[in-house]
C-alpha cells in the first residue's frame, strides 16, 4: 500500500475527505475537479480499495477511506513539520485559521491577534466566528476555542482561560423599571438571552442556571444580545470581558449572581508536531490570559 502512494495523492485525498465534493476540493487545491476525480480513481486502483462512497450529500469516506485518513493526516503534519524545520524559528508566517464562539471572537480575539500579527508581519490569521462546535477533523480550522472540554476525537485540549459573567442592563433600562435588590426581584423584568433550541453547549444555558424562564428577546449571537441590552431592551447575562465594549451597561446584583466559565483551546492531535502551530498556540494562550486580566479589571 505504501509504495504506490505519494504525498500529492494523499493531499488530494484529504481535500476530498474534508470538502466531501470534487468541485470544492478542486477549488481548495486550485486544480480542475475532473483531475481530482481521476487522481482519486488512480489512488483507489493503486491500493485496491474504494475510499469514497458517492451519495446525495456528496463523497463520504468508506471504512477503508477512514483508515487511510488517519495516516494521511499524520503525513500532512510531518510535511508541515518538515517545512517548519527548513524555515527556522524566526517570525511566524503563513495562514492560521481559528474557530471561536462569537463572544470570544468579537470581544477578546481582535486585540490579541492584532498584537500577535504586529510582532509577526508574515502571519495571516482568520477568525471564524460561529455559534457552534467546530469539526477539526475536517480542517474547518487549524485550532478552535470552545466553552466546554471535548470528550471524543483525536484532539489535544488545554485550558485557555477562566472568565466571569454577570447580569447587566443599561442605565436607562434600570432607571425606568422596578429596582433589583436580589434574585427575587428578577421575575418582574424582561430578559435577553440565547434562543433556547439553538444553545449548542450546555455551558451557555446561563438563564436556566439563574432560574429565569426562556427570554422573550433572544439571539444565537452574543453580539446581538449585547446590542439588545445596550438599547435598553432588558436584563441579560454578559461576559465581564465584553463590558468595556458596552459602556452603557452596568452590572446588576454582582455580589449575588456571578457565573464562571472557561475557554478551551482545542487542536488536532497530529498538529503537536508542527512547530509553527505550537508557537502560535503558546503566544495565543499568553496573550489571551493577559488580555482577560486587563479587560476584567476594567
Amino acid at each position: 500500500m505504501g509504495a504506490a502512494m505519494d504525498w500529492d495523492d494523499l493531499r488530494i485525498f484529504l481535500a476530498v475527505a474534508r470538502h466531501e465534493s470534487l468541485s470544492a476540493a478542486g477549488r481548495a487545491l486550485k486544480i480542475d475537479p475532473a483531475t481530482v476525480g481521476r487522481r482519486i480513481a488512480r489512488l483507489e486502483d493503486s491500493i485496491g480499495a474504494r475510499l469514497f462512497a458517492k451519495g446525495p450529500q456528496g463523497y463520504a469516506l468508506t471504512d477503508e477511506g477512514a483508515r487511510l485518513l488517519t495516516h494521511a493526516e499524520r503525513a500532512e503534519a510531518a510535511m508541515e513539520g518538515a517545512a517548519e524545520a527548513l524555515t527556522g524559528p524566526e517570525g511566524l508566517t503563513g495562514q492560521i485559521r481559528i474557530g471561536a464562539p462569537d463572544g470570544c471572537a468579537n470581544y477578546l480575539l481582535p486585540q490579541v491577534l492584532a498584537r500577535i500579527c504586529d510582532a509577526n508581519p508574515g502571519l495571516e490569521v482568520q477568525v471564524v466566528a460561529l455559534p457552534r462546535v467546530f469539526n477539526l477533523s475536517k480542517r474547518e480550522a487549524d485550532m478552535a476555542i470552545a466553552v466546554s472540554r471535548p470528550t471524543a476525537g483525536r484532539l489535544t485540549v488545554q485550558k485557555l482561560t477562566d472568565y466571569s459573567l454577570h447580569l447587566a442592563a443599561s442605565e436607562d433600562y434600570l432607571a425606568a423599571h422596578p429596582p433589583i435588590k436580589g434574585p427575587q426581584d428578577l421575575q418582574a423584568h424582561r430578559f435577553v438571552g440565547y434562543i433556547p433550541d439553538m444553545i449548542f453547549d450546555k455551558e451557555l444555558d446561563y438563564l436556566a442556571e439563574i432560574g429565569v424562564k426562556p427570554p422573550p428577546l433572544a439571539s444565537n449571537s452574543v453580539s446581538v444580545q449585547l446590542n439588545f441590552l445596550r438599547h435598553g431592551a432588558g436584563l441579560g447575562v454578559v461576559h465581564d470581558f465584553a463590558l468595556p465594549a458596552a459602556p452603557e451597561l452596568v452590572r446588576v446584583i454582582p455580589d449575588q449572581i456571578r457565573l464562571q466559565r472557561s475557554f478551551w483551546l482545542i487542536r488536532h492531535a497530529d498538529d503537536g508536531r508542527v512547530d509553527r502551530l505550537n508557537r502560535f498556540a503558546a503566544l495565543l494562550t499568553a496573550e489571551v490570559r493577559a488580555e482577560m486580566l486587563r479587560l476584567e479589571a476594567a
